[in-house]
């Protein structure tokens, strides 16, 4: 872990010789000028697998055919159980915390296999606060051998709940004739567990990966691509009666992620005009409609319209909402706190512009929307059910809700 020198190293197998890590520096910045730079860089029979965070390149070297994936995983834990310790992760907090930062790389990896990563877990015995950990730590948590390494024993909740959120992104990208070029869905599911014990968890959805194989397809469902699980799931069972079945993590974790391929009507339509008169003016008009049930609102919409970077005069008119100019990004930001399904609204915007042209070429940057859409997923996806057991018998209350945002959410304009 280093930026222009070497701040920490660890050294699980001791097949590489430490002094081959102040070769990597050389060698990305000879890459980089060349044009040549990817995610592995060679030197000799060493090879390094690195990733960029803020103003730390974290590195792995190896000198056999290793498992890229894997490698690339662990990195991104790394960083994922740092910032969860030091909130953020730069050179100073490696300097403040290097004994943290050693005790952590011990029990991250194993002669150079990964072992308990996960930081909640991690946090029960290896603390920020030394004197603490001598009095209150004696022993090692039995989740470190346990086969539920993600969840402690003996958690207690007053009250026993489950909060399950459904949360789809949306990216969308409109050409200038009105066309959808790209689109699709990006979801999560993700859990907020409050649960005594060791609690066994059955999630029921209706997509068609889970129904596929007991034949009941019928009705309304989803194909999924790239579902990823968090680790507590019990694969084998998904794979033979496509159960999801898990013993959750204590607290907040993403249980699901995946995508949906599938042509998206966009929920926000922008039709924009923008005119320019030489040497004097533009006039931009944006035109918003809700293309989502009449039922469901958008929450904290924000139209962002780009304008020339030599505009200047702002006056704006708004059928809802706020618009506002902002100089250092060439845009106007058209704010509507509650935009509700199958309403229109309009903004016109009026600039003036300097009497000597602008010779520099500028490009044609796309309006971009931002928005959010409570109860309500585009895919359909719903939660049929979501059963909790335990062995002390207790109730406990599932909640669910259901989230839609923009992702990547562009339209293209004709000026």
């Amino acid at each position: 872990c280093f930026r222009s020198a070497v701040l920490i190293c660890r050294n699980y197998k001791g097949d590489v010789d430490m002094a081959e890590i102040d070769r990597f520096l050389p060698l990305l910045m000879q890459h980089e000028e060349e044009g040549l730079l990817c995610p592995v860089l060679s030197h000799g029979k060493v090879h390094f697998m690195w990733i960029k965070h803020s103003n730390l390149y974290l590195v792995s070297t190896t000198n056999k055919n290793s498992n890229a994936s894997l490698v690339y995983s662990f990195l991104y834990k790394i960083v994922e159980v740092f910032t969860e310790y030091f909130k953020e992760l730069e050179e100073e907090s490696i300097q403040d915390n290097f004994v943290v930062v050693y005790e952590l790389l011990d029990e991250l990896m194993d002669f150079g296999f990964p072992q308990t990563t996960d930081s909640k877990i991690l946090q029960e015995y290896i603390t920020q606060e030394g004197a603490k950990l001598e009095v209150g730590k004696s022993k090692v948590p039995t989740t470190v051998t346990n086969a539920v390494s993600w969840r402690s024993e003996g958690i207690k909740y007053k009250k026993n709940e489950v909060f399950i959120d459904v949360i789809e992104s949306i990216n969308v990208l409109v050409n200038a004739n009105g066309s959808v070029m790209s689109s699709d869905i990006v979801g999560s599911i993700k859990l907020k567990t409050m649960l005594s014990g060791m609690p066994e968890l059955r999630l029921g959805l209706n997509d068609r990966v889970l129904f596929g194989l007991t034949g009941r397809d019928k009705g309304k469902t989803v194909v999924m691509e790239d579902v990823k699980f968090h680790q507590c799931v019990r694969l084998s069972r998904f794979d033979s009666d496509r159960t999801i079945s898990f013993i959750p993590p204590d607290g907040e974790s993403e249980l699901m992620s995946y995508r949906i391929n599938t042509h998206v009507k966009p929920l926000i339509w922008i039709e924009s005009v923008i005119e320019k008169f030489s040497h004097s003016r533009v006039e931009i008009m944006v035109k918003a409609k809700g293309q989502f049930k009449k039922q469901s609102v958008a929450n904290n919409v924000e139209v962002r319209v780009p304008v020339p970077s030599d505009a200047d005069s702002p006056k704006f008119k708004t059928s809802t909402g706020q618009a506002k100019y902002v100089p250092e990004k060439n845009m106007v930001v058209w704010t509507i706190k509650s935009f509700p399904g199958g309403k229109e609204f309009l903004m016109r915007a009026h600039f003036g512009l300097p009497s000597v042209e602008n010779n520099e070429l500028e490009g044609k940057p796309p309006v971009t929307v931002k928005f959010e859409i409570p109860y309500f997923t585009v895919s359909g996806i719903q939660v049929r059910y979501m059963k909790i057991i335990e062995k002390s018998g207790y109730q406990a209350l599932p909640w669910v809700r259901y989230i839609t945002q923009s992702g990547d959410y562009q339209l293209r304009t004709n000026v």
